[in-house]
Formats: C-alpha cells, structure tokens, sequence
C-alpha cells in the first residue's frame, strides 16, 4: 500500500483548518486515512502548525510521501532535518548526542526567528493603530474648529442683531420732546 501524508480539510467556509494525516494514495482528500499526526491552522499570522513530531519522523523513515505543502510544513518543523541526522548517525559520522544538539541549535534559531516575526507583526499593528488615531485626531480636530468657527458666526450674527435693535431703540429715546430727558421719558 502506498501512503501519503496528506493535508485533510476542516472548518468552516472561508475558514479552511486541516488535519495532518497518514492515508492510502487512492483515498480522496477528506476521506479514510490511517492515522491523524498534527492539525495545521493557516488562518493565523504566522501559520500555527501542531504535530506529533516522533509519529511524523516515523512515517517519513518508513516512506510515506507527503503532498507539497506538508512537506514544507514537515521541513519548517525539522522532520527532514532530523532524518539527514539520523542518516549521518547511521553512517558513522557522528553520534546521537551530536545529532540532538544539532537539532537542538536549529530549533532555537528557528524559534527565534519565528518570535522576532511575531513581534514585527504585532509592532506594524501597533503602528498602524497610532497612525489611525493620529489621522482621526486631525478630523476631529478640524471638525471641532468648523464647529466653533459656525458657533462664532451665530454669536457674531447675534451680537449684530442685538447691536441694531439697541441702535434702533437709541433714534427712538432721541426724538422725545425737548425738555424732557430720555431717562423721565
């Protein structure tokens, strides 16, 4: 029997979520498999991958072939890498110790790599918010000036219709008769 280790989907629409599994090449993609090794979750920034590593290396040593994407996914986990080590251990040309710690150094780079992309990430975001709120603060502010610019302008129209009532009251108290202040009238 062939195997394949192949991606089986899940989820909802436009929300794809996959299983790592072990199946027969002529099974259909969503169909009978032999055994589920990990879930792969690419709807997060970065993909989050969930696997059972020793299940993963022992099925790449026994020959299942993976589609593509699962091999890229088993590389960017060190499957691959830990069977060239094993292969070197079988050859001689170092032992299991100096294998671990190989692996090991790579893990921890990866992991920082994988970290320091999880903080430019999150930094871009951050920016991104401050540059939002800035521009809204710009708007709003322009929309509070416009604000207070048509307040001022109905206050000046009010103070200017208040200026020529009393202007027209002041002809008024003028024309009384002559003798009499405007303060007896």
């Amino acid at each position: 029997m062939a195997t394949k280790i192949r991606l089986q989907r899940g989820g909802r629409k436009g929300y794809a979520f996959y299983r790592i599994v072990i199946a027969d090449a002529r099974a259909p993609r969503d169909g009978k498999f032999t055994e589920k090794i990990g879930t792969y979750n690419p709807n997060t920034n970065p993909a989050t991958v969930d696997l059972n590593f020793d299940r993963a290396l022992y099925w790449v040593e026994t020959g299942a072939q993976p589609t593509d994407t699962v091999r890229s996914i088993l590389s960017g986990e060190g499957v691959y890498l830990m069977k060239h080590l094993r292969v070197g251990v079988k050859k001689g040309a170092f032992d299991d110790a100096v294998a671990q710690e190989k692996f090991n150094v790579w893990k921890q780079a990866k992991v920082k790599s994988e970290d320091a992309a999880r903080e430019m990430v999150v930094k871009a975001k951050n920016e991104k918010a401050a540059r939002n709120l800035e521009a809204e603060k710009k708007v709003n502010e322009a929309i509070a000036k416009k604000v207070s610019d048509k307040k001022a302008a109905i206050a000046a129209a009010k103070a200017e219709a208040e200026a020529a009532a009393k202007a027209e009251e002041a002809p008024a108290a003028e024309e009384a008769p002559a003798g009499e202040t405007p303060a007896e009238a």
